[in-house]
């Protein structure tokens, strides 16, 4: 055999590795992602408002707060192929038993399990695809994982409602258990290291604060915290982390008040609305693929990708406050375009800060930075959801995103133009 035989069979089985952790990704997510969807269903049976009902979907975010980090440390530590399977197992346990729940107070537990086991799937799946892809396909590939999370949501928003009309919500549960299950296996049966992967040296050898390798041992504790913090005080990531936290509460708000929005402002059915979802889901999955394709090209970075879904989001929220967002037809499309933007971001937003970690210490920086993002996940369903109760209208909360993302985009915005004029930038 030759010897470019063996990184020609590598190079064909990264895209066996991205296709596992792609699917991973859709089938750990598939059970959260569908809850609104299910909005009206769940609704009526389990007597909700929309408070309650949002706070179904932070549920399952909560533990990922601290697990993301947990989990970052346990990546570096131990490689994805475990420390991910195990994790989208857990998922699939505790799905499993929640379908014996009785109500309102037990799903949310089993939810807050599930969170627990899908801290170790994000970071997993996107390290896994930085360590298989190099820096001229990393954007796209990272795309086609990251589009796992709506395509799980639109595989989710078609059969969940339907599953749950017809056999009752705890049906789904078990659905759930069953396809994060299946993710597991998949992960675990073919995730492979990189062949060009050595074995990992010694924690001490990875320290970024100047200090002899060797006299890590001996640092005081505190000091090794903060260095492992370092990364995620450069600017860079400050900046990035800031824009993905009203981007992805945008991305919340979609999934909460779509169906909702459709059914009780413009009238459309629910089974309809919730096909809309289906649909704003899919356009998602493009955004992630075509915007990180496209951050892979672009001249003016990654970070430029981001920019403009900031912009275009701002756009899609404030025309839904419009007369045109009464309009069945004219808001079926504007959420179609929040999907692909507002759900899209999410692809080159995570290649960007894949490439910010410093070697060794990439599983640490993204759980770390999706730690921090999981504030804005956690808090803006059942913000948005109270909200709407409150006032009785979608205005509000609508208003409510466009602010914040035009805060995020005059403030990094700002700090991307003193990058490009620094000295020294090109």
């Amino acid at each position: 055999m030759s010897g470019g035989e063996p990184a020609h069979r590598a190079g064909r089985y990264r895209w066996v590795v991205l296709a596992a952790a792609t699917f991973t990704q859709a089938a750990s997510g598939f059970f959260v992602q569908g809850i609104g969807a299910m909005g009206v269903h769940l609704q009526r049976d389990l007597n909700l408002s929309t408070a309650q009902l949002g706070l179904l979907l932070s549920a399952a975010q909560l533990v990922p707060l601290a697990g993301l980090l947990v989990a970052g440390e346990l990546l570096d530590r131990y490689g994805e192929r475990w420390v991910v399977g195990a994790g989208a197992c857990v998922v699939a346990v505790s799905l499993g038993v929640g379908s014996a729940a009785q109500g309102y107070a037990s799903l949310l537990l089993v939810l807050l399990i599930a969170g627990a086991g899908y801290s170790t799937v994000q970071p997993g799946g996107s390290k896994s695809v930085a360590s298989w892809f190099d820096a001229s396909q990393r954007g796209l590939a990272m795309g086609i994982r990251q589009a796992g999370l709506p395509l799980g949501g639109l595989l989710a928003a078609a059969v969940l409602p339907v599953l749950a009309a017809t056999f009752g919500w705890r049906v789904t549960l078990m659905a759930g258990a069953l396809v994060a299950l299946l993710g597991a296996l998949a992960f675990m049966g073919l995730y492979r290291h990189p062949p060009a992967r050595r074995l990992r040296p010694p924690v001490r050898t990875l320290r970024r604060d100047g200090a002899p390798h060797g006299s890590a041992p001996h640092a005081p504790l505190a000091s090794r915290f903060g260095a492992r913090l370092r990364p995620l005080r450069d600017p860079s990531t400050v900046k990035i982390v800031l824009s993905g936290t009203s981007l992805v509460s945008v991305h919340g708000g979609i999934g909460v008040l779509t169906v909702l929005y459709l059914h009780e402002v413009t009238a459309v059915e629910a089974g309809t609305a919730a096909l809309v979802l289906v649909a704003a889901q899919g356009a998602g999955a493009a955004g992630r693929i075509c915007l990180a394709a496209r951050s892979d090209r672009s001249r003016s970075g990654r970070y430029a990708s981001v920019l403009t879904c900031m912009v275009a989001v701002t756009a899609g929220m404030l025309a839904l406050i419009t007369p045109m967002g009464r309009s069945p037809v004219a808001a079926c499309l504007v959420f179609v375009w929040l999907g692909f933007f507002g759900i899209g971001w999410y692809g080159p937003w995570v290649a960007y800060v894949a490439e910010s970690a410093p070697p060794g210490r990439t599983g640490f920086v993204l759980g770390s930075a999706m730690a921090v993002n999981q504030i804005a996940v956690i808090a803006a369903p059942p913000a948005l959801g109270l909200l709407k109760d409150l006032t009785g209208s979608f205005t509000p909360a609508w208003a409510l995103l466009s602010a914040m993302t035009v805060i995020a985009l005059a403030v990094t915005a700002r700090g991307e133009r003193r990058r490009r004029s620094a000295p020294g930038r090109r």
